[in-house]
């Protein structure tokens, strides 16, 4: 945290660059007020990098397009409606929104717009007072009606009024309470923490969207762990990913195993750790984090208690992936998500034969073609599934894929493995055979693939030798 002087001075520079000083001259020119506001405030006092920067005014929509389309360079008003234009300023997009407050009336998922008509009113509404500070521009004054300033130095969440009047206005702010919690390394105050357990259920008036939205930023954070915490610990999760308060089982006095949802959130830091390690710099990875959380939400559902204390998750990966599928496609993510979402679950244990006995090139390459295009994730996420405590089983993993890594690096120099198609296409398939597009082109091409397979390059006369006598053996 910096201290409150030095986040001045960041807020001095930052309304001296000349995008900013020439929004804030315009505005002022044209008898209405402008202050930056929100998140670039909040991150100049955590010695964060302002990226985006909002604005709020007391121009109406209308108000604002005629200050701002003589001075940028581009401008969009998708939403207008909500009181919102955008602008590229100086070759930057900044948004101005009129002083407002959005209000459910409890019953539809859509917010009800109410423009305000001053900066204390529109800031008090906000969702937390971290998010609550503005700087008056261009007389360059921090407002601060609600205490921001002290909650950021004390790292606490909390909301400018009442949390359950808050959360009554957009629910999605509980969401939101998690994912600063993770974002900023918060904690939430005990009346938040109470109103989110409180009014988990009206999360249901939000749209799927926006919650889709909010989950995924939560998702995307450096640590999504704390905030995923929150949300299981209030209820919200039942709503939004019931799989995940679901991995909590009941511990049985004869039966003992690995906790599920801790091992799943470990799992988690682990991947995303990976994933910084093979890809610095690179945006987080929506796919391998959701996998790698829901990767054993089929253990609940398939656990069973043997004699002798053994406990079996048997096929819990296939479940798995079913069960997050049919969440993901409730969430709406989009369709390549859930395949591969669904395609790493279900192959997350297929690694774990290869510690039992060395495989063939055949099991090697069936590895690579079935991972596909999630190949490099499966690496990450199956190396991030191993959380043992014991010191010479993890490193007895950790060689064996190191193994397998190398023997695909291998087969992949030698036989273009990422590209694994049999040694005749479809038209070749047609010519020896003699035959026109059928399905029985299809199960010829599936049987050269499975030859490819098994055996590695076969060469294009000794694959037709032996599609003939596929062939003709049916």
């Amino acid at each position: 945290m910096d201290t409150v002087a030095s986040a001045v001075a960041r807020l001095d520079r930052l309304a001296a660059t000349p995008r900013v000083s020439k929004l804030a001259l315009a505005f002022q020119a044209a008898g209405h007020e402008l202050a930056l506001v929100g998140g670039p405030v909040r991150d100049a006092f955590l010695g964060r990098p302002v990226n985006d920067l909002d604005f709020t005014t007391s121009a109406t929509p209308d108000e604002i397009l005629e200050v701002v389309v003589p001075i940028a360079d581009s401008h969009w008003e998708v939403g207008r409606a909500f009181g919102t234009i955008a602008a590229r300023v100086d070759r930057e997009t900044v948004e101005i929104t009129t002083y407002r407050s959005d209000v459910y009336d409890g019953e539809t998922r859509k917010p009800v717009v109410e423009f305000g008509d001053t900066l204390e009113g529109d800031l008090v509404r906000r969702d937390f007072t971290v998010n609550s500070m503005a700087l008056r521009l261009p007389e360059k004054v921090l407002v601060d009606p609600r205490g921001g300033v002290e909650h950021l130095l004390a790292g606490v969440l909390d909301t400018p009024g009442l949390a359950v009047d808050s959360f009554r206005d957009d629910p999605l702010r509980m969401m939101r309470a998690a994912r600063f919690t993770a974002q900023l390394g918060f904690t939430v105050s005990d009346a938040v923490r109470e109103a989110m357990t409180e009014r988990a259920s009206t999360l249901g008036i939000v749209s799927v969207e926006r919650v889709n939205d909010e989950l995924s930023k939560l998702l995307k954070t450096s640590d999504p762990v704390p905030g995923i915490r929150l949300l299981v610990e209030t209820g919200i999760a039942e709503l939004v990913l019931p799989e995940l308060p679901a991995m909590i089982l009941e511990k049985d006095e004869h039966h003992h195993h690995k906790d599920v949802y801790e091992h799943s959130l470990t799992v988690l830091r682990q991947a995303i750790d990976y994933e910084a390690e093979r890809h610095p710099g690179e945006a987080p990875d929506l796919i391998l984090r959701l996998a790698a959380l829901l990767h054993d939400c089929g253990k609940p559902a398939t656990r069973r208690l043997e004699p002798g204390g053994v406990v079996t998750f048997h096929h819990h990966d296939v479940v798995g992936a079913k069960l997050a599928k049919k969440r993901l496609k409730a969430l709406r993510f989009d369709n390549d998500t859930i395949a591969s979402v669904y395609r790493l679950i279900e192959l997350h244990l297929r690694f774990f034969g290869y510690t039992e006995g060395a495989w063939t090139d055949s099991a090697v390459r069936r590895y690579v073609r079935d991972a596909g295009d999630q190949l490099e994730r499966l690496h990450m996420l199956t190396r991030a599934d191993v959380t043992t405590r014991n010191r010479r089983k993890a490193d007895r993993l950790g060689f064996a894929y190191d193994d397998l890594e190398e023997r695909i690096a291998t087969l992949r120099e030698q036989e273009q493995l990422d590209s694994l198609r049999p040694d005749l296409d479809g038209v070749q398939i047609q010519s020896v055979l003699g035959i026109g597009p059928s399905r029985e082109v299809g199960e010829a091409y599936r049987f050269l693939l499975e030859l490819r397979t098994e055996e590695g390059p076969l060469g294009e006369e000794e694959a037709t030798r032996r599609l003939l006598d596929w062939w003709s053996s049916r």
